[in-house]
């Protein structure tokens, strides 16, 4: 495959990854009740996520209300709200840097520079999904030991937006990995225009590429 294919494919990762990204930071479904060991029915369930937290009645309706102060959420959480928001940022900054640099555009007309910039993007991608994969595994690590810890009384389960942002931290990572790798090797292998000069005038002058 071809750099400029690579490219592509690097571009349809950043993308998904940060729809990941986004969905993490904007669905409140980070923990969920759990009622496990209960042979009752409840009819209400309680989700939080960075922004608000949410009570889903057994009919379907749902209420939401946002964090009264950023001091109420739990560590893992208020680490999470910033490091998520920079994963978006980043992602976005990254994945519209690789539109510029990229071979199958002309927004950059100089081809010896398009390597160099397609390799700041994946250092960009690599370090978004760091970002967003970071702080996912800490509040899972969290909820699991909470979970285990017979001295919580509210037992709390993984949420679906655990599940996504790892998926869209792998996504980045990736992205980020194969454009760092395949724009390295381009600006290696592309080292310019090697000239043969001839101690004879008359001689004519040959060019290797």
């Amino acid at each position: 495959m071809g750099s400029a294919g690579v490219q592509i494919v690097c571009v349809a990762l950043g993308i998904l990854g940060l729809v990941a990204a986004i969905v993490c930071c904007a669905i409140p479904k980070w923990k969920e009740s759990s009622f496990t060991g209960q042979n009752i029915v409840t009819a209400v369930v309680n989700q939080e996520g960075l922004w608000m937290t949410c009570v889903v009645q057994s009919t379907g309706q749902q209420q939401c209300k946002t964090y009264d102060s950023l001091l109420v959420l739990s560590s893992d959480l208020q680490a999470a709200r910033a490091m998520t928001v920079i994963s978006c940022m980043l992602a976005v900054l990254s994945v519209l840097v690789l539109f510029a640099g990229a071979d199958f555009t002309t927004c950059v007309e100089n081809e010896e520079a398009k390597p160099r910039i397609c390799l700041a993007a994946g250092v960009g991608l690599l370090l978004a999904g760091l970002m967003l994969f970071i702080p996912v595994s800490w509040s899972a690590s969290t909820i699991v030991r909470n979970f285990q810890d017979p001295t919580v009384p509210q037992k709390m389960e993984l949420g679906a937006c655990i599940f996504i942002g790892w998926a869209g931290g792998v996504l980045l990572l990736l992205a980020g990995g194969l454009l760092c790798c395949f724009s390295c090797r381009g600006s290696g292998g592309s080292g310019g225009t090697a000239k043969y000069y001839s101690n004879n005038p008359s001689a004519p002058s040959k060019n290797y590429v």
